[in-house]
């Protein structure tokens, strides 16, 4: 009888010691085994980087997309900010996943999409009906690119146009427009987009003169009235559209992210709404998650069929 007992509570402490071993490792001791395990390991995977330049259009669009692929598909995403030219070799050579900040086919197509144009996966378009030129206040007395060759004008104006980055392909167009229109002796100051827009909001406070590279979509023409120089020699080209490009290889490696990339499109008044709350003080994060919330039809039309 006593070893019959015997028995009966060593084969019941064998089974409580396997049930144990089962469920609290995966072999190494340290990591929780079963499912907790494999949705640890699946996040992990789940990361991916975003690259992007420090314009405003592109700042709402990437932290719109950035949300979307954290509160919807449960992916960790790295947002770096480059200047234009790092920003297509990146997506090149693979150390970002993608972009939806290609301005084509004139800002960035001759000096960044062509010499990559192998080395990426284009998407498509994202937005249509962009355009980028010279801008001025409506209360200026000129209408075109070739009014900044008048004595006076050039003058009034110090002969000067305020630029963005240096590596922007609206810069490019600028100095380009500079030879051919014959402003021999104008300058294009380099700053950046935020320094930009500063110094036209302070002149046109004041209702100075002012000319600076601009594009559409931009808060700034909600926030002021603005026009763009007529353009006769197509320097700038006429309206443009902006892609989505990603890495070789992300739609193997990331199809959940790749689909959502794919079908991501929006209108320029989507996207300038997200402009206005970023301008008006929200953190990028808080306009982009308000935009994504007042929108949850498109929203889902940009997730559907993503298991």
């Amino acid at each position: 009888m006593m070893k019959k007992k015997i028995n009966i509570l060593l084969m019941a402490f064998i089974a409580i010691t396997l049930v144990l071993a089962g469920c609290s490792t995966n072999g190494n001791g340290n990591e929780p085994a079963g499912n907790n395990g494999n949705a640890t390991e699946a996040n992990k995977d789940k990361e991916l980087t975003l690259a992007y330049v420090a314009w405003d259009s592109e700042i709402a669009s990437t932290n719109v997309v950035k949300e979307v692929l954290e509160s919807k598909l449960n992916y960790k995403v790295e947002m770096l900010q480059v200047d234009a030219g790092p920003m297509y070799i990146g997506i090149a050579d693979g150390s970002a996943d993608a972009m939806v900040a290609a301005w084509l086919p004139s800002t960035h197509g001759e000096n960044y999409y062509e010499p990559n144009k192998d080395k990426f996966e284009d998407l498509g378009v994202n937005l249509d009906g962009t355009k980028n030129g010279l801008v001025v206040p409506s209360y200026m007395d000129i209408t075109s690119i070739e009014d900044l060759a008048k004595a006076d004008v050039g003058e009034t104006l110090d002969h000067t146009i305020t630029g963005i980055e240096p590596g922007a392909g609206i810069m490019t167009q600028a100095e380009t427009a500079i030879v051919d229109y014959g402003l021999k002796d104008w300058n294009l100051l380099e700053s950046s987009s935020a320094a930009m827009v500063k110094v036209l909001q302070d002149a046109y406070a004041n209702q100075e003169p002012i000319v600076v590279t601009g594009w559409t979509p931009h808060w700034m023409f909600a926030d002021m009235d603005l026009k763009y120089l007529d353009d006769s020699k197509g320097i700038f080209g006429g309206s443009e559209q902006i892609h989505t490009l990603v890495r070789l290889g992300l739609k193997e490696d990331q199809p959940a992210a790749y689909q959502f990339l794919d079908q991501f499109e929006w209108t320029p008044a989507d996207m300038e709404m997200v402009m206005i709350d970023i301008a008006g003080g929200m953190t990028e994060q808080e306009a982009a998650q308000k935009w994504i919330a007042a929108n949850e039809a498109k929203v889902n039309e940009w997730i559907a069929g993503i298991e």
